[in-house]
């Protein structure tokens, strides 16, 4: 089918799906979940044939480390679809209501959005992730893959529809896989305004670029992740280290992982210097300003780019500042609305740095790489974003519901 084939379907199918009991969705994410336990070799074979073709073109590293499905990633992608099964169903969920002096009854009740598609670059745990978030929410996805990852894409769909075919009241369409990665199917699926109601684009700055110039659905952006580490003068100096370590180190090719560490002038000649020695001998490279070439003559001067690089690699930008208000300034000049972090044992600067910076997750001495929809409770995330409509950070099975006004009267009418 083309791609706009495939969006009327999800349409058609949505009126099939949007009134499951959150019984029979449950149910069906549990054998979802079974289907890609019993498909686990098919996976990780046509996983291995993706990441060597990945491999011999030359990919980089970040983008082979975000295509790999080890043994571990596909235990953790069983265990996130069981724990969206185990989560409160969001549809149907009063989530206000008042009553007006005229007797009215206001309530605002969550209902899913109806279709919502996926355009993502390497990652094929998004397939069965975006899979099971749709069909907990009441909605039908459609999943737009890459051609890097088209073999472990396709194994995994054939798990998920292995599933959804034991149940007649399930519409095939529920989930469906677009298998054409070409730039032109892209650009339809971003312009397929009559049957598709929300787009989440994971990927690259060209994907972005792309999609902020051309489509016509309605669109949630999950944008690049130039995140801060800030630590105050009055930070615990062991915690600090250890944050700023995890959040650089941890897995570099992540958005949620630290590119800029920003560091209180108090702490740049007697903390730092250890600090970087321990960034350095995890293969970390350095890239300062002149403070921090001062006291660290090891590091490469940073030029004006690196403050606003996702490095989503082992290279780090550090900078000295005079204070938190400095610290806040930068970041409002370089970040991303993505993730920020400050370490600091002052509770008024945490909850200034708190208030002030612009983002979708403010972390308190802890580490940006927490900035992920299972560590929030979510399950798995559809994507984060960095807009302010009509979500901010991980989003999770709110993000993919609406909300709907229903009145309740026992008679009322509007005399003026």
């Amino acid at each position: 089918m083309s791609v706009t084939d495939v969006c009327r379907a999800a349409a058609a199918a949505w009126a099939g799906v949007k009134w499951l009991t959150t019984a029979r969705k449950n149910a069906l994410l549990l054998d979802m979940a079974h289907a890609i336990e019993e498909h686990r070799e098919k996976i990780i074979a046509a996983n291995d044939t993706d990441v060597a073709a990945a491999r011999e073109a030359g990919i980089s590293t970040t983008l082979v480390d975000r295509l790999t499905l080890t043994e571990r990633r596909m235990g953790g992608l069983v265990s996130a679809i069981r724990t969206i099964a185990d989560l409160p169903d969001p549809v149907g969920q009063v989530v206000g209501g008042w009553t007006r002096p005229n007797g009215l009854l206001v309530e605002q009740v969550r209902e899913p959005l109806g279709v919502v598609a996926v355009i993502y670059e390497a990652r094929p745990n998004v397939t069965a992730e975006v899979a099971a978030l749709c069909v907990k929410s009441g909605n039908c996805a459609v999943l737009r893959g890459s051609s890097m990852a088209m073999a472990t894409n396709t194994a995994i769909m054939a798990a998920l529809d292995s599933a959804i075919e034991r149940y007649e009241d399930v519409p095939a369409a529920v989930v469906q896989l677009v298998t054409d990665p070409s730039r032109e199917a892209a650009l339809e699926l971003m312009r397929a305004k009559e049957f598709v109601d929300l787009l989440v684009p994971r990927g690259g700055p060209e994907l972005i670029d792309s999609v902020e110039r051309n489509a016509t659905v309605p669109t949630v952006i999950d944008g690049a992740g130039n995140c801060h580490v800030y630590i105050d003068g009055s930070a615990d100096r062991d915690m600090a280290a250890a944050v700023a370590v995890n959040a650089k180190t941890s897995r570099p090719s992540v958005c949620n992982a630290m590119e800029t560490l920003l560091v209180h002038e108090e702490l740049a000649r007697d903390w730092l210097p250890g600090v970087l020695d321990e960034l350095a001998g995890a293969g970390v490279e350095i890239r300062g300003d002149a403070t921090v070439c001062e006291v660290w003559p090891k590091a490469v001067a940073a030029r004006e780019e690196d403050w606003g690089t996702e490095y989503l690699d082992l290279v780090l930008a550090v900078r000295v500042v005079p204070d938190v208000t400095a610290a806040i300034a930068h970041i409002d000049r370089w970040g991303t609305s993505n993730a920020e972090a400050i370490v600091t044992r002052d509770i008024d600067v945490a909850r200034r740095f708190a208030r002030e910076v612009d983002s979708g997750s403010v972390f308190v001495n802890t580490s940006t790489r927490y900035s992920d929809g299972g560590e929030y409770g979510y399950g798995v995330e559809i994507g984060v974003s960095t807009q302010k409509l009509h979500v901010r950070g991980p989003m999770g099975l709110a993000a993919l519901t609406t909300v709907k006004n229903v009145v309740w009267g026992t008679g009322q009418t509007r005399v003026v």
